[in-house]
């Protein structure tokens, strides 16, 4: 069996990201969350899932949840002292395989008018380039993804993956999208192996997000 971690397992995407990992018979799943036994109820009695109740702040509880596993997934890679708990207690539990949920711009890649409206919402970026130095640097072998703006569609799972030095140019994708994403790179970990890949829905490419 492949053991499977999400830390941060309320997240917006691991709301998708769940039922499509559970479908891959060989997957066992722990999700971990603040409060996750009161929030994820749903899957107490999944006989493939172990709820834990911890907080990614606390390298203790990181470090405890995180051993024996096979693969984890981070819901949000924009925290640098949580970035920075995940990579070690990785590196103490002698687990190697990271996929984090990251934001674009994080290398100045957004293009065009795009680039500068998204400029502008996001506003400072010094810290969320902070904390994906973390990722970048941790010798892990991850993979984090530079997702366009999200929303949410189920008729909408196409994505298309943007190298790292190419100009990021379409605006948005779902997170069901994404969801689909990890769940392939669960059921293959080789794919897109230490790398920062974007994530776009394609043929989005367009002064901004089509639900602004």
């Amino acid at each position: 069996m492949k053991k499977v971690i999400l830390l941060g397992a309320t997240s917006n995407i691991s709301r998708y990201l769940i039922p499509r990992l559970l479908q891959q018979a060989d997957v066992t799943l722990t999700l971990f969350a603040r409060q996750a036994t009161r929030r994820l109820g749903q899957y107490a009695d999944q006989p493939r899932v172990t709820l834990v109740d911890g907080n990614w702040n606390q390298l203790d509880d990181l470090v405890r949840a995180i051993a024996g596993q096979d693969l984890v997934y981070l819901a949000t890679g924009h925290f640098t002292t949580a970035n920075q708990n995940v990579v070690q207690a990785m590196k103490r539990t002698h687990v190697d395989r990271l996929i984090v949920a990251g934001g674009l711009g994080i290398y100045d890649e957004v293009a065009g008018k795009f680039g500068a409206w998204n400029a502008r919402m996001m506003g400072d970026y010094t810290e969320i380039k902070r904390a994906a130095a973390v990722i970048d640097h941790s010798g892990l072998n991850y993979t984090f993804l530079r997702m366009a703006w999200l929303y949410n569609n189920d008729q909408h799972t196409a994505y298309k993956v943007i190298p790292q030095g190419t100009p990021f140019k379409d605006t948005q994708v779902t997170r069901q999208a994404v969801a689909t994403l990890i769940a392939e790179m669960v059921q293959t970990p080789q794919l897109y192996q230490r790398a920062s890949i974007g994530v776009a829905e394609p043929n989005t490419a367009w002064d901004k997000p089509a639900f602004y």
